[in-house]
């Protein structure tokens, strides 16, 4: 039974953590956002909206200054302050920002968002399983060994969702009459507005797919389906 204690605790661990986790992540959430009010992008919204067979879609502004869209366990869409104020300065066009907007719809359509809460509530529970199993045999080095392991496969599985999402986002700004054009023309831009360097990164160190190889996966998508760019 003593063996496999680590085990059991590290369970006990990430189970906890996944529900402070989201416990946290909406009290965040629901103190720092209001819902965004804009007649360009609610257009383009509406348009998507249709093609889902919704009746609208709402997002909400995140007040943080750095620039990303995200999708919330609970299902709700964000874009921080940052990433507006750029489509507001008119560095990002509206389509670009419904393009963004129609990514994070396929993170919350394909069960990203809540999975990748429980994701790291059990990415947590691993380390701290690994770390105490390979302590005993490699101290001190060991739960360095378990934090890199448990990186690599955290990096892994967000480089999967995220051409998921763009695979979702395509097709839906295509039914929508948008195109891809918007979501490609943003991913070469990404880089410049988040300000990274991911040149020196490798990419299977990377939560994200490089800008090339994602737009050659819309490209590859736009082939299969025999469309043109929109």
């Amino acid at each position: 039974m003593l063996k496999f204690t680590p085990i059991l605790l590290a369970i006990l661990y990430g189970l906890a953590m996944y529900r402070f986790s989201v416990w946290r992540t909406k009290k965040e959430l629901d103190a720092k956002s209001t819902e965004l009010v804009d007649p360009r992008l609610k257009k383009l919204t509406d348009r998507m909206a249709a093609a889902l067979d919704l009746p609208r879609i709402r997002v909400h502004i995140y007040e943080i200054d750095p620039v990303n869209g995200l999708a919330a366990p609970d299902g709700r869409i964000f874009i921080t302050r940052g990433f507006f104020n750029k489509y507001r300065q008119g560095a990002v066009s509206a389509e670009e920002m419904a393009s963004v907007i129609a990514h994070e719809l396929g993170h919350v359509a394909l069960g990203h968002s809540r999975r990748r809460m429980i994701d790291f509530s059990g990415q947590n529970a691993i380390r701290t399983a690994l770390a105490m199993i390979l302590s005993r045999f490699i101290p001190f080095v060991g739960v360095y060994i378990a934090g890199f392991l448990t990186s690599l496969l955290a990096a892994r599985l967000s480089r999967s969702d995220e051409y998921e999402a763009d695979a979702y986002a395509s097709a839906l700004l295509v039914k929508a009459g948008i195109g891809t054009a918007p979501q490609k023309a943003l991913f070469s831009k990404l880089e410049d507005l988040t300000q990274s360097n991911h040149g020196a990164v490798p990419a299977w160190l990377m939560s994200h797919p490089k800008t090339a190889e994602r737009i050659r996966a819309i490209e590859a998508n736009e082939a299969k389906w025999e469309i043109a760019p929109g």
